[in-house]
């Protein structure tokens, strides 16, 4: 998928939400490995469809998290449905672990006073927000591993930002265009250079501001054609390519560097 593939799953989700059954159908096989995939890394396990309980209750929690999710919040839908399905085997466990006479769950004081459901709602939503900060933060650490390979580091992308808006959705542009093609992806992955050549016929773009935004499509085209290991820069770049935003913040370490546009 391409920098247009979330515009396109947020259609798919608009369809679903107006009815459409059998959009709903194509949306959950889809991503059935999504949800394999998410549901072993929680588990910390091998899961298998059609054995293992835990993934019929993720399957059960995405389905969960596409009616549930607000199409208007400034977050990506995959990994709301990440934190979703992270709720429900969280939820699971405690109810196992009660059978078993063993870790209940907290839901009241030392002296046997109950909390409050605001006071657990509160809880669970600080709980959903630590989950999504220490996620992004893993894929930001994730991003500077693999943008290392590149020699690009988070400052060159801060430095070489375009300042000008009409100039910064050009590389976009040119980004967009690299992400679709694989054969052009797996030329830069393999050289950890730009096909210039190429993308001057494809886009139009002249060579003096390929080379001089090389590092910015790079990492932008890394991003769009690796959606499922990079779903909140995605979203933030999907924004930024679209004019919703403006400047490029990078979040390292709790800081935030930006270059106005």
């Amino acid at each position: 998928m391409g920098l247009d593939s979330y515009q396109k799953l947020l259609h798919t989700l608009n369809r679903i939400k107006n009815g459409d059954s059998q959009a709903r159908e194509h949306l959950i096989a889809e991503y059935k490995p999504f949800i394999l995939r998410t549901a072993r890394q929680l588990c910390k396990k091998p899961l298998v469809w059609g054995r293992d309980d835990e993934l019929s209750i993720s399957l059960i929690a995405f389905n969960s998290a596409i009616d549930g999710f607000d199409l208007d919040r400034q977050m990506p839908f995959l990994p709301f449905a990440r934190m979703v399905i992270a709720s429900r085997l969280k939820d699971y466990f405690r109810q196992e672990s009660r059978h078993h006479n063993t870790c209940p769950l907290e839901t009241e004081l030392d002296d046997g006073t109950p909390f409050s459901p605001g006071v657990i709602e509160a809880a669970r939503e600080a709980y959903r927000n630590q989950t999504i900060e220490d996620e992004r933060q893993e894929e930001l650490e994730h991003f500077e591993s693999v943008l290392s390979s590149y020699h690009i580091t988070f400052e060159d992308l801060v430095k070489t930002s375009p300042r000008h808006r009409d100039s910064r959705l050009t590389l976009f542009r040119v980004a967009r265009v690299l992400a679709s093609d694989a054969l052009l992806m797996e030329y830069v992955q393999r050289r950890k250079q730009l096909p210039i050549k190429e993308l001057m016929e494809r886009t139009g773009v002249n060579r003096k501001t390929l080379e001089r935004g090389r590092k910015f499509i790079i990492a932008t085209a890394l991003i769009a054609s690796r959606p499922e290991e990079f779903t909140y820069l995605r979203f933030y770049i999907n924004l930024e390519s679209t004019g919703e935003r403006e400047g490029y913040h990078v979040q390292e370490a709790g800081a935030s560097c930006e270059n106005p546009g």
